[in-house]
């Protein structure tokens, strides 16, 4: 445990201690930083841009939660089941996961770009010009393309999260509800769920974890335009450090997402610890 508290220690700790520092600070990244006190949290809740970025991440958030908890678990059953071309069906499922994210950015970009895209090709096609939407680019309809995306590229890693549980489950539970007459829908609601508690929790830590550290795709669908009303907390903290140059300011970004991060993280760790415990994992 020493050890693993220590790497814990130099790894995570002192950078974040760093981004803590900064935070309370007036600093470009040249010269010296001068110490500002709460200015830059007080600032936070007056940006208009990172409240819009706020919003987004936590849009994005929802509909990601709603998206990968429903459709992991359902491809989780599916892989669960015995039937010829399972293996090649998790192969596909799994593939995104593998992929840099800066390439299925660009992937998707070219399917969902609204003037260009395959996704609206398809749909002026079939003569439904009114349906052809600006799917990113625009304030209304990027974070749910961005959940869907985000859906798209990790949804085979949840559903094996999930297949993992369902393979802890006592099979004489299923053979005991079969002779007792209930159906598949009441084996999934009465014994599959209950049983997967911890695993969904689980899961949707990591859900919460991987949407606030999701940049790559908004760089390269929609680069956080227009006017930054795109922008996610990670890709707002980009442009506020390494473009605005006001790096004190992008550091107490940092630490608002480093916070929500850290919430999640340590749920986990407690979660898991708990499972281990019990000898589930």
């Amino acid at each position: 445990m020493a050890p693993v508290l220590l790497i814990y220690t130099v790894f995570i700790m002192i950078p974040a201690a760093i981004a803590v520092y900064y935070s309370f600070t007036e600093y470009s990244g040249l010269g010296k930083a001068v110490f500002n006190g709460l200015d830059n949290y007080i600032r936070l809740f007056q940006d208009k841009l990172f409240l819009v970025a706020l919003k987004n991440t936590f849009l994005v958030l929802g509909c990601s939660i709603a998206f990968l908890m429903a459709g992991s678990f359902f491809a989780a059953l599916i892989m669960n089941t015995d039937f010829k071309g399972n293996g090649l069906f998790k192969m596909v499922l799994f593939a995104p996961y593998i992929i840099a994210p800066i390439i299925i950015g660009i992937i998707w970009g070219y399917i969902l770009n609204p003037n260009y895209g395959l996704l609206n090709s398809l749909i002026r096609a079939a003569g439904l010009e009114e349906l052809a939407i600006e799917w990113i680019g625009g304030r209304r309809w990027t974070p749910l393309s961005l959940a869907i995306v985000f859906t798209w590229q990790v949804l085979g890693f949840h559903s094996t999260i999930f297949l993992s549980g369902l393979r802890t489950i006592p099979q004489e539970l299923y053979e005991a509800a079969a002779i007792d007459g209930a159906g598949s829908i009441r084996r999934v609601k009465e014994i599959t769920l209950p049983m997967l508690k911890e695993t969904i929790i689980i899961n949707t830590v990591l859900v919460i974890t991987g949407v606030f550290k999701i940049y790559e795709l908004v760089v390269q669908l929609t680069g956080g335009g227009p006017a930054h009303q795109s922008e996610l907390l990670t890709s707002y903290m980009y442009f506020t450090v390494f473009q605005s140059r006001k790096y004190g300011y992008g550091m107490a970004i940092a630490v608002v997402v480093l916070l929500c991060s850290a919430v999640g993280s340590v749920a986990y760790i407690r979660i898991t610890s708990r499972k281990r415990q019990k000898g589930v994992l």
